[in-house]
């Protein structure tokens, strides 16, 4: 069975992001504020007199979007996905629907605008993150729901809510967001839970409206609905969002046919600024986990919380600016690649680009790297960061030692090859491997 009209067009929509395959995260809002995480007020049930109080403060004197979206490009990213409105409610943009918006506040001025334009001129796609869930608005679930901030509160306990007018309301700053800001390349929704999911969103109707505003514009999964059918739903998105994890292989629909997932993630434990979480994952993990996605035909998204001034932590800075190096000299191995037909190696992963295959090289062996399966099917073998040459041969000491892999060849990077040799980057050492046969199609 082929693939349906609506992969295909999935296919087509996401073809630029199967490429970029390295984003930016930003969350961002008057949560900067208490600097406790952007889910601040529903962890600690504030009211929302009180949580008005940021409003009335929030002044980013320092928001430089330009420096956000040069640390994106040093970093190597792509993409990048700003949260318009998380889920307290406030909008960084200027918006018709309320008041409750950043050019109602010190900052006097719409914040995505000037995010937008930076980003684009810098050359990186632009993305946008909206809430669904809205703990502001009045006709919104509050007594009861998961996770409102007054969920618990009995003076809400009767109070009556106009859902279906909330509704309309999320799909009018949808469309200010679809209308205002010229080519917006990703939408990233979230998130669906309970009864409010699919249809209670009208997320067909908000999907009609998004495509026809932005035809080419990617969305992601968290509307609802089943991606992985051979007849997705057209509010399925165009690709999934695992969250704080990397799926233990690449996704594939019930065709057998590859789905686009990204993967997001922190750089510490929290999405929005937190002052005291200086739990920061090192450049190194940061790498490792781009290769993992890639190997496994996903993205990458990294996370910063920007603090209430506008500034990204220089803890966040200073590990992407050693990402962005690793991918001057080895983004040939990133971008534009996918996994790899060959099984998972034991001292690393492999991506794949056509013919040529990447090994990823982040486990110290002894001696010499078995290739497996791999024995008649390379023509050289090169290190990515310099093209020096990798030694290509057969086992060492086959007429003495037991060995069982008639089909493998093995690799080192200086002789003996029996020796065991430090790797010339211990982050991930990076071989670009020419293939004697295009393993994607046969082709010599």
């Amino acid at each position: 069975m082929g693939k349906s009209e609506l992969s295909m067009q999935r296919d087509r929509r996401s073809e630029w992001f199967r490429q970029d395959r390295f984003g930016m995260f930003i969350h961002w809002g008057l949560y900067a504020i208490p600097a406790r995480g952007e889910w601040v007020r529903s962890a600690e049930k504030m009211p929302e007199e009180d949580y008005m109080e940021y409003f009335k403060e929030f002044d980013p004197v320092r928001y430089d979007p330009k420096e956000w979206a040069k640390t994106a490009k040093r970093a190597g990213m792509r993409y990048a996905v700003l949260t318009a409105k998380h889920h307290d409610g406030f909008c960084l943009f200027e918006t018709g629907t309320t008041d409750f918006n950043a050019t109602r506040t010190l900052a006097g001025r719409d914040l995505v605008k000037e995010y937008v334009e930076a980003f684009r001129a810098e050359g990186l796609k632009v993305g946008l993150y909206y809430s669904l869930p809205d703990w502001h608005h009045p006709d919104y679930p509050a007594y009861g729901d998961r996770q409102h901030p007054m969920r618990d509160n009995p003076a809400f306990k009767d109070k009556t809510h106009h859902f279906d007018r909330y509704v309309s309301y999320m799909h009018e700053q949808v469309r200010e967001l679809c209308t205002n800001y010229g080519k917006i390349d990703l939408l990233w929704f979230d998130f669906s839970y309970w009864q409010y999911k699919g249809e209670a969103w009208r997320a067909t109707d908000m999907i009609r409206m998004v495509r026809e505003l932005q035809p080419d514009i990617l969305i992601d999964n968290r509307l609802g609905g089943n991606m992985f059918a051979h007849e997705p739903d057209s509010y399925a998105g165009d690709f999934h969002g695992p969250e704080q994890g990397v799926p233990r292989e690449g996704l594939v629909d019930e065709d057998g046919c590859s789905v686009p997932w990204e993967a997001c993630i922190t750089l510490n434990n929290s999405w929005g600024y937190a002052s005291a979480d200086n739990v920061f994952k090192d450049a190194k993990f940061v790498i490792r986990t781009l290769v993992n996605c890639v190997s496994k035909g996903g993205n990458l998204l990294v996370n910063v919380g920007p603090n209430a001034y506008g500034e990204i932590p220089a803890e966040s800075v200073e590990r992407l600016q050693e990402v962005g190096k690793w991918l001057e000299t080895n983004g040939k191995s990133i971008y534009g690649c996918d996994a790899s037909n060959f099984a998972k190696p034991e001292w690393g992963r492999y991506t794949q680009k056509g013919k040529i295959l990447f090994a990823h090289v982040t486990e110290q062996v002894v001696g010499h790297i078995s290739l497996q399966g791999l024995k008649g099917k390379i023509r050289k073998a090169r290190l990515l960061r310099d093209g020096s040459e990798a030694i290509l041969t057969e086992f060492w000491n086959a007429e003495v030692d037991t060995f069982d892999g008639p089909n493998d060849i093995f690799m080192n990077f200086a002789l003996p090859v029996q020796s065991t040799f430090l790797l010339p980057d211990p982050v991930d050492t990076v071989v670009q491997l020419e293939l004697a046969i295009d393993e994607t199609n046969g082709v010599q």
